[in-house]
């Protein structure tokens, strides 16, 4: 197996466990989510498979509910910031050379601002809440979305082709379906993919720092926050949502270096060369 497939299949399995968990949450949980009926700061064993909490709630129902939040921001921050910035990407690439201009000055200034800071930034305005931190992570990434798709679609536009279904008589629209679109979807895919990752971490950033998913609603980064104070007498509820979020961020980073190898002609190694 050569590094690429190492990489996509290593990549895949971590994120699919994590899937896996979560969908499996979906379905049924040791615990409820408010229950506090154990015991405090209990040791992993026995019905709490990885110990309590400060207020007796177990722990691995709270790592699963979390295991939502985390996917559910990746797979809706990418959403948002997939469309807008695409969007916006494939707005400024037809666009007249001023305003092309202007669009980048525009996009430029955007991703000056580092996403978890222009996110937080969103959030203090709107309110803690799922889907404003989702809404501005999205945001947050659409900029890097639109500069990216804006410099692919400039790249097919000076293709032979392009200027061959135009003498054709072949229309914009139908000309950014059948040859924009495919040739730069493999580029973007990767890009997304790693924004995945970067999704991930934001919102347990802004969880950590009291500005995501509100309580009860368990999330990874709050269930860091909370046990740093009792790190040394119950350090599972810092190991368990740490070892979470580093495995789903790692497999998601993985799994998008795997795609990059396999989409990009640059990086395939040919077949005389060893693996």
């Amino acid at each position: 197996m050569n590094r690429r497939s190492l990489h996509l299949a290593l990549g895949l399995t971590l994120v699919l466990v994590v899937t896996g968990a979560v969908l499996i949450s979906y379905l049924w949980l040791p615990f409820a989510p408010d229950d506090t009926s154990g015991s405090r700061l209990a040791p992993p064993g026995g019905d709490h498979l990885l110990g309590t909490d400060k207020l007796g709630r177990d722990l691995l129902t709270q790592l699963l509910i979390g295991g939502r939040i985390a996917l559910g921001t990746a797979l809706g921050a990418v959403a948002v910031g997939g469309m807008l910035g695409v969007s916006a990407g494939l707005l400024a690439g037809f666009a007249t050379r001023w305003l092309d201009d202007a669009a980048a000055v525009v996009l430029d200034i955007l991703i000056a601002f580092p996403t978890l800071l222009l996110a937080m930034l969103i959030v203090a305005g709107t309110g803690a809440s799922l889907g404003t931190a989702i809404l501005a992570i999205g945001l947050a990434m659409a900029a890097i979305v639109a500069r990216l798709t804006r410099v692919l679609v400039k790249q097919v536009l000076e293709r032979d082709y392009i200027t061959a279904a135009r003498v054709a008589g072949i229309t914009w629209p139908r000309i950014v379906l059948s040859h924009v679109l495919p040739n730069i979807a493999p580029v973007l895919l990767v890009n997304l993919a790693l924004q995945a990752g970067l999704a991930v971490l934001a919102e347990a950033s802004l969880s950590y720092l009291g500005l995501g998913t509100p309580p009860p609603n368990a999330s990874w980064g709050r269930m860091l926050f909370e046990a740093q104070a009792t790190v040394l007498t119950s350090p599972a509820a810092a190991i368990a949502p740490g070892l979470a979020l580093v495995t789903l961020v790692i497999g998601i980073n993985l799994t998008a270096d795997g795609l990059r190898d396999l989409t990009d002609p640059t990086r395939r190694r040919t077949p005389g060369r060893s693996s």
